[in-house]
């Protein structure tokens, strides 16, 4: 890694990382992340101050992070994934019969991350049994109304707002009135300090998992939604997503497309991969094309989430 200045306000991380990893140039369809000419743009508050970070990968494999506070920096470097050591992982299972093909064709992949905890319950909370495309634009109009602009650019909610919202307000965006209870609920633990997302201290990310299912409407999927994208718990599986019920229903009932399992079978399937399991279930989700698209086809009625 190597740190250097360029004028005096920006400071310039070059990373080389330890295992292939390639910067995916796409922007974000919540609308926070920007894409131009191959460098990714991103708006993150420290201290309640806009920060702009730029990323941006090299010809060498290195990726060059530019912004004006280190700790912003950091915040991508992690949901980014960019430090992750995989060797482990790939060696053990690169000749795994199911998922083997899946990492041999592409060792640079990462669960998708957010540079914030609290980011990442938003957007799991918005997620919650509904079509995918319906959740974004949920979430692109609780940015546009509650975010913190900076520019063209603007930065997710901090949870002190959120918390100061009244349901309805959220209502207004789409959300529904149950979960828009829950988030603000949420927001409110959070913001007081109760509830720690982004400290990465395992026992208070563990102790913070029990405070939200505590609150109605946060179930299991929810929670380990924000651990692995917001927290980089690589060991945590969402696995109550439809889509991991009908890959491992379909696999256990020979190839049935009509096969659903539950969350202890997808648990137990997942268990041989630990403590990827998390990661085992991005490489699941690339490899299965037709199931990759439940995702997007969440059931209407089931438990907290």
């Amino acid at each position: 890694m190597r740190t250097r200045s360029t004028d005096g306000r920006e400071a310039r991380v070059e990373v080389l990382p330890p295992w292939p990893f390639r910067l995916r140039t796409a922007g974000s369809m919540d609308g926070l992340t920007r894409v131009t000419n191959g460098v990714v743009h991103r708006l993150l508050h420290v201290d309640g101050r806009p920060v702009l970070v730029r990323v941006a990968q090299l010809s060498s494999g290195a990726v060059l992070f530019g912004a004006r506070e280190p700790a912003a920096i950091a915040r991508m470097r992690r949901a980014l994934g960019v430090d992750l050591e995989l060797a482990a992982f790939h060696r053990r299972f690169r000749a795994d019969p199911w998922l083997g093909p899946a990492l041999r064709a592409d060792p640079t992949l990462r669960p998708p991350g957010r540079p914030g905890g609290f980011e990442a319950l938003l957007a799991a909370v918005t997620e919650q049994l509904i079509e995918y495309e319906r959740a974004v634009a949920i979430q692109r109009c609780i940015h546009a109304r509650h975010g913190r602009p900076d520019g063209d650019l603007r930065d997710a909610p901090a949870a002190a707002s959120i918390a100061a919202l009244a349901p309805a307000q959220l209502c207004a965006c789409d959300l529904s009135p149950g979960r828009a209870a829950s988030l603000i609920r949420a927001a409110r633990e959070v913001a007081a300090g109760r509830i720690d997302l982004d400290s990465p201290d395992p026992a208070l990310q563990e102790a913070g998992w029990r405070r939200l299912r505590a609150i109605p409407g946060i179930g299991a999927w929810t929670v380990e939604m924000v651990a692995l994208t917001g927290q980089g718990r690589l060991d945590q599986l969402p696995a109550g997503d439809l889509g991991f019920l009908k890959l491992v229903g379909r696999l256990r009932a020979g190839g049935d497309p009509h096969a659903r399992a539950d969350e202890a079978a997808v648990r137990a399937h997942f268990a041989r991969y630990a403590p990827w399991q998390g990661l085992a279930g991005a490489y699941a989700m690339s490899a299965s094309g037709p199931v990759r698209s439940a995702l997007s086809a969440r059931p209407e009625r089931a438990p907290a989430r």
